[in-house]
């Protein structure tokens, strides 16, 4: 006899250029409300995953990285925060979920949840303005904060806020990061702002490893035989250049002290984060848009869960602004070098322009927060299904 059906309340929401299904940690069955084996079964089985065919076909995921996501949210245990913000990235052809690192798109999707969830209190909320919402990141145990626009005293979800890899305008939702270095180490584990990074089958080449917003590890694409202008099919349809990110992922996890073996990177697929670097170049956005150099101060192109992004993950974004502020890494050189507090790069989606505050402290670069802005919007809300047996 197969057990029926379960129902779990649940809201599918866009944050950024990604979507993912969202609970409230109460929602959840008792035995998923604690980490461990049926809370990520029950995940696996709403997304859908693992799936042979990558397709998603069986669940709410997209069958990609930027589809592919879970989020779970309470009200905060930490003083000065609204809510716990836990985030589970979801393998599409893996029983697995690594929970190691942050959603930067989701983020802004945390705070307009939070007030519809009544997770912020009702007098923080005016009737018209905005409410600063306190998320605790759970995943890397740091402090975002989200302006999550209010009209007649709920959330504000439309707008003519635009975002290249988001087909429709939406209200603006500025994001702040603060102190950004990843809760791992210090922000650049080596103490380098560039390293050699030696990669067996690849080669020998400068890298700047860096840990804000997600660990993540930039490259020259000159150095790897691109331009820079790349979108997903260059990367995506070669099987070649899918391993040799990988390998490049794998060597430059070990170099930043993330996992002690190279074996170890394929349990730990959302971090490191692989980018490439370029100075600035025209190309054609994968919607057609002509993205102009002397629009840009970069461009830039990052993988996520093994595939080049289709724009750009929020957290990479905050890397990007960091390293970017901080002369001498090759975000920096790219850019053009010097002091700068905020740059627009190119991504495969169009551009997006990001900021960060940095300053030399004891030797030490510190960057206080980063800053961008993205939108968010409810597409869904329920109840998700799952077979009672799944857990």
């Amino acid at each position: 006899m197969f057990k029926p059906q379960i129902k779990i309340p649940a809201t599918y929401m866009r944050g950024g250029t990604s979507k993912g299904v969202f609970f409230r940690l109460d929602d959840l069955p008792a035995e998923a409300q604690q980490p461990g084996a049926a809370r990520d079964a029950i995940l696996l089985r709403v997304i859908g995953s693992p799936d042979p065919y990558g397709k998603h076909t069986d669940g709410m995921g997209g069958a990609t990285s930027s589809t592919s996501k879970t989020v779970i949210l309470s009200k905060s245990q930490q003083a000065d925060h609204d809510v716990d913000y836990l985030f589970g990235q979801v393998a599409i052809d893996k029983p697995f979920i690594d929970w190691s690192g942050n959603c930067g798109n989701l983020t802004s999707a945390v705070g307009s949840f939070a007030v519809s969830a009544g997770l912020v209190p009702a007098d923080r909320i005016p009737e018209n303005g905005t409410v600063v919402v306190r998320i605790w990141q759970v995943n890397i145990q740091k402090t975002i904060i989200a302006h999550v626009p209010i009209t007649n005293g709920e959330v504000q979800e439309t707008g003519d806020f635009e975002l290249d890899g988001v087909t429709f305008p939406a209200a603006e939702v500025p994001i702040e990061f603060l102190d950004p270095a990843d809760g791992e180490g210090a922000m650049f584990p080596t103490g380098n702002v560039v390293d050699e990074l030696e990669v067996p089958g690849v080669g020998v080449f400068p890298a700047t490893l860096i840990n804000a917003g997600i660990p993540t590890i930039f490259v020259n694409a000159a150095d790897i035989g691109y331009s820079g202008t790349e979108l997903q099919g260059a990367i995506n349809e070669d099987p070649k250049a899918l391993a040799m990110f990988e390998t490049i992922r794998a060597y430059g996890a070990v170099k930043m002290g993330l996992i002690k073996d190279i074996a170890e990177a394929e349990s730990r697929q959302h971090t490191p984060k692989v980018a490439f670097v370029a100075a600035p170049a025209s190309y054609s956005a994968s919607s057609g848009k002509v993205v102009e150099a002397n629009d840009i101060d970069l461009n830039v192109r990052a993988l996520s869960m093994g595939k080049l992004h289709h724009a750009m993950m929020g957290t990479a974004a905050v890397a990007i602004g960091t390293a970017a502020a901080i002369p001498g890494t090759l975000v920096n050189l790219a850019a053009g070098g010097g002091e700068r507090t905020a740059v627009t790069f190119g991504h495969p989606s169009g551009t997006l322009r990001v900021g960060a505050e940095a300053a030399l402290v004891d030797g030490e670069w510190i960057v206080k927060k980063a800053l961008m802005s993205r939108s968010a919007r409810v597409l869904m809300e329920g109840w998700v299904r799952v077979p009672g047996d799944c857990f």
